[in-house]
């Protein structure tokens, strides 16, 4: 059987569903992870142990592989442009993914590509900050680190110079934003792949919880046909405009007066995406390794009005495994994902979807197991 070898850098719960999503088309997975007991690495048969960051340790790893991909975007850019160099796919590919490592880079792009966006620039220290807030509105203003941030890391909203100050502790630049009055988050999700077929899942409401995603609702509820599909066609034109492979999550502001600005990138299977593993004909994680293999892309249409993902974050509750007793019996319709990861406080430890007719029966259904399983409540 001459099926791909699909190697995956990163051993995250992103790497361990892509996995699962990669069993029925026989696609075979070498992972490189940190740990044997990453997420991924309990569950695919050959892990290598190593650091992404280390370039020989890259190579070594590529050697059989069709294709490589990411759980995550930490690999230095320029290893990226060396394995391509030796002959390696990468996708996404280091032009394209370096949007989604360095924020200055992604929106120096998306300005150049006329994407709508929060004003913004790099700021060189607490001073430059409140010149920034004097060009607008005034403070408060979003502070970002440029490369390292993810789950609301590296990102601060202060309300004055002396507030400023934490940002540049870390050594790296600044990138300074409006604070965007918006009315709420939404998420475009679409696939590329190289041939330049593309698919477009539903655009959904995501709400966050400090800086971390804690539930999404497919389709957004009661979003203007209009501005939905503004919204897939921008997400989509994106995709094509930075040559991206693979997944594609455009995080989006809707503001209140009616337009969408872009938050952030994530080009890799993203949280916003988790409901397709059971509300869509086809998951991100399947058409993500369809796109990087340069297989026909799935379909991302709907299998129910309404799915609604909720996160189980850790709380104070470690043995979750009891609690799915109470779940399953009360919800022989619930799907419960998780990522045999230790529970830490705060963490995100798995996520249950739900899908139906009734929006606010699913709602419901979906967020009492997710705090079932926290342990915030116990009926």
């Amino acid at each position: 059987m001459n099926f791909p070898v699909v190697g995956m850098i990163g051993g995250g719960q992103l790497a361990r569903m892509a996995h699962q999503a990669g069993i029925p088309l026989g696609v075979r997975f070498k992972l490189l992870a940190d740990t044997p007991q990453d997420s991924a690495a309990q569950v695919v048969s050959e892990v290598v142990l190593g650091d992404y960051r280390d370039l020989d340790t890259l190579r070594a790893f590529a050697a059989g592989c069709d294709v490589i991909t990411f759980d995550h975007e930490h690999v230095p850019t320029e290893h990226l442009r060396a394995l391509e160099a030796d002959g390696i796919a990468v996708r996404p590919g280091p032009e394209a993914l370096v949007n989604a490592q360095d924020k200055g880079v992604m929106r120096a792009k998306l300005d150049s590509i006329d994407v709508p966006c929060p004003r913004h620039r790099l700021v060189a220290d607490p001073a430059d900050v409140t010149a920034f807030a004097n060009e607008g509105a005034g403070y408060p203003v979003v502070l970002k680190t440029v490369r390292g941030g993810y789950d609301g890391k590296g990102v601060w909203v202060v309300d004055d110079e002396q507030q400023a100050h934490a940002p540049f502790l870390a050594g790296v630049p600044v990138l300074a934003e409006e604070k965007v009055d918006f009315v709420r988050e939404l998420a475009a999700n679409v696939v590329r792949s190289p041939s330049g077929q593309a698919v477009a899942y539903p655009v959904v409401e995501s709400v966050q919880e400090n800086g971390v995603c804690a539930e999404v609702t497919a389709p957004a509820p009661d979003l203007d046909p209009a501005l939905s599909d503004e919204a897939q066609q921008l997400a989509l034109r994106i995709a094509g405009e930075l040559g991206i492979v693979g997944h594609l999550a455009v995080e989006l502001f809707q503001t209140r007066d009616g337009r969408i600005l872009v938050n952030e990138l994530a080009m890799r299977p993203h949280n916003s995406g988790h409901w397709t593993q059971d509300g869509a004909v086809t998951s991100q994680f399947e058409n993500h390794l369809r796109a990087v293999l340069d297989l026909p892309l799935g379909d991302p249409r709907p299998r129910a009005k309404w799915t609604v993902m909720v996160n189980v974050l850790g709380g104070d509750y470690p043995d979750m495994y009891h609690a799915f007793l109470h779940c399953m019996a009360r919800d022989p319709g619930l799907r419960i994902h998780m990522y045999g990861k230790d529970v830490k406080p705060g963490r995100k430890v798995g996520h249950v979807n739900v899908f139906g007719d009734d929006l606010d029966d699913v709602r419901e259904r979906a967020r009492h197991a997710a705090a079932y399983l926290r342990g915030t409540i116990t009926e």
